[in-house]
């Protein structure tokens, strides 16, 4: 955009009279115009991705299905940043971890890998793991539990494949997936696996949370390596951005575009995370 100066000069040279006239500033080069554009643009960029948004991709399966692997998510950085005084931060939507939020985090014995699991204990909490049954503080949580088997290796679909579902629980927000071989076992007692929480009471410290996969039998979470501290939450998983079944294009092969637009999961795209 060419940016136009009215100037009036002065001096014993400047022009007076009917005769003096703006002085217009030489118009900017579309070059230029298109780089200040670029730099402004990767400047926002850099802004959002560092602050408010960031990509990540999902390569295993521990929250099938409610998220797929090959999925790419857009997480939200800015729901839980840490508030402060003031009108103004009033206005910010911030809020507290809740119990059910789909989070990304830091791993905690590798703290440059991110992880994506659901909270199920708040800090303070006692949480205890009973067969496919999760209690908080004494009390079950409400949990939609199905069984699957894993898709047959030359499967179009690479998703979990539901073999029973029990009946969701009053408050039940969400799903999770044990595999079928816990549904001939209805004692609520049979061990899951892992250390932390599983047939004890756990109690979370103050400022962390414990989280599990959807994929209950795939996952490895707080039950065997402990609590996420509250510093190590990046953000809360928003929505499905792409999401691409690579498991798929690998046993069909083929060309690579065909094959991104063959198994690119269109119907996930635009998928809210729950």
């Amino acid at each position: 955009m060419t940016e136009r100066l009215d100037v009036t000069p002065s001096g014993p040279f400047s022009p007076v009279g009917p005769e003096s006239a703006p002085v217009t500033e030489m118009p900017k080069s579309t070059l230029r115009e298109y780089f200040e554009s670029a730099v402004v643009t990767v400047i926002m960029a850099l802004f959002g991705m560092t602050f408010v948004v960031q990509a990540v991709k999902v390569p295993t399966g521990s929250m099938q299905n409610n998220i797929l692997i090959g999925d790419h998510l857009l997480v939200n950085k800015f729901i839980f940043a840490e508030k402060r005084g003031g009108i103004l931060w009033r206005l910010f939507p911030y809020r507290e971890v809740r119990r059910g939020d789909v989070v990304v985090f830091k791993y905690p014995q590798n703290p440059e890998v991110n992880y994506v699991k659901r909270v199920v204990g708040l800090p303070g909490e006692a949480v205890e793991i009973r067969g496919t049954r999760v209690f908080v503080n004494g009390r079950e949580l409400p949990e939609h539990r199905l069984y699957v088997q894993n898709p047959r290796f030359d499967a179009e679909d690479s998703a979990l494949q539901v073999v029973r579902e029990e009946s969701p629980p009053e408050g039940a927000r969400y799903r999770v997936y044990w595999e079928s071989y816990h549904a001939e076992r209805e004692e609520a007692g049979f061990p899951s696996g892992g250390r932390y929480a599983v047939g004890h009471p756990f109690l979370i410290p103050e400022r962390a949370y414990f989280v599990m996969g959807d994929n209950r039998d795939d996952s490895e979470d707080s039950r065997f390596w402990g609590t996420v501290p509250q510093e190590y939450v990046v953000g809360r998983a928003l929505v499905v951005y792409w999401s691409y079944d690579e498991r798929a294009a690998a046993a069909h092969g083929g060309n690579l575009p065909l094959r991104i637009l063959r198994y690119t999961r269109w119907k996930r795209v635009g998928t809210l995370i729950r």
